[in-house]
């Protein structure tokens, strides 16, 4: 396989993983590339990282109804996908595929190298072309020699907002100080009549690529999700 051979990402897109970056390993911060070597001393293997997620929804429109017996439907759909496209097309190459799993992967490290993150107010990577409202989905080491992806870096589309309306409307009062207060938002969401336990006031009050925010459902879904955790581990 030569090193100009694209990205085959058609499989991907169709199950709206429409996000894809590909990274040669060495060409990575020496951060990165030392946590890689820790967790995985078959490192030496691999040449490239490719990093996948979806903008929009056309991932949860793209996936069967929710099972009861799954644990996190999303992790195991997209999982599936990316096993699925990629036997499918570089069947001569290896693959291993480090997230979703257990480990510890800098998910927002790899994103504001493929020009995805930037930080915002409410504490969730926004971008010009997908607002808030895109996730990280599975990140995979490969042998393939893919073209690498040309990153065009656009400025936080927070720095030109003047009205900063997602401060105005958290009522935790989380985004006033310059700083996200994730204290007073897990207050918040714990309160009773909380109104951001199935959603976040502040993200969608925002109006970057607000043509692309989550459904009600999805919203409910992640926000019920996240819930479960601060219930968890903050009691």
């Amino acid at each position: 396989m030569s090193v100009m051979d694209q990205l085959k990402p058609c499989l991907l897109n169709k199950r709206g993983l429409n996000l894809q970056a590909v990274f040669n390993i060495h060409e990575l911060p020496d951060s990165i590339i030392k946590h890689l070597e820790a967790e995985h001393s078959t490192l030496k293997d691999y040449q490239q990282l490719i990093l996948i997620g979806h903008g929009g929804r056309a991932l949860w429109e793209s996936m069967p109804p929710l099972s009861a017996t799954s644990t996190d439907p999303i992790d195991e759909y997209s999982a599936d996908t990316v096993n699925k496209w990629f036997t499918a097309n570089y069947p001569d190459h290896n693959a291993t595929l480090i997230y979703p799993g257990e480990q510890i992967i800098g998910l927002q490290t790899l994103g504001i190298l493929a020009g995805w993150h930037h930080t915002s107010p409410f504490m969730v990577g926004i971008n010009t072309v997908w607002g808030s409202w895109y996730a990280y989905r599975a990140v995979l080491l490969t042998d393939t020699q893919l073209e690498v992806t040309q990153v065009n870096k656009s400025p936080s589309p927070c720095s030109t907002c003047t009205n900063k309306p997602c401060i105005e409307h958290c009522p935790a009062n989380a985004c006033d100080n310059g700083s996200f207060n994730m204290d007073a938002c897990i207050h918040y969401r714990k309160s009773e009549n909380s109104k951001c336990s199935e959603t976040c006031l502040a993200r969608i009050i925002c109006p970057v690529a607000s043509e692309h925010r989550y459904s009600k459902q999805q919203m409910s879904y992640h926000y019920s999700a996240s819930m479960k955790i601060i219930e968890k581990y903050y009691p």
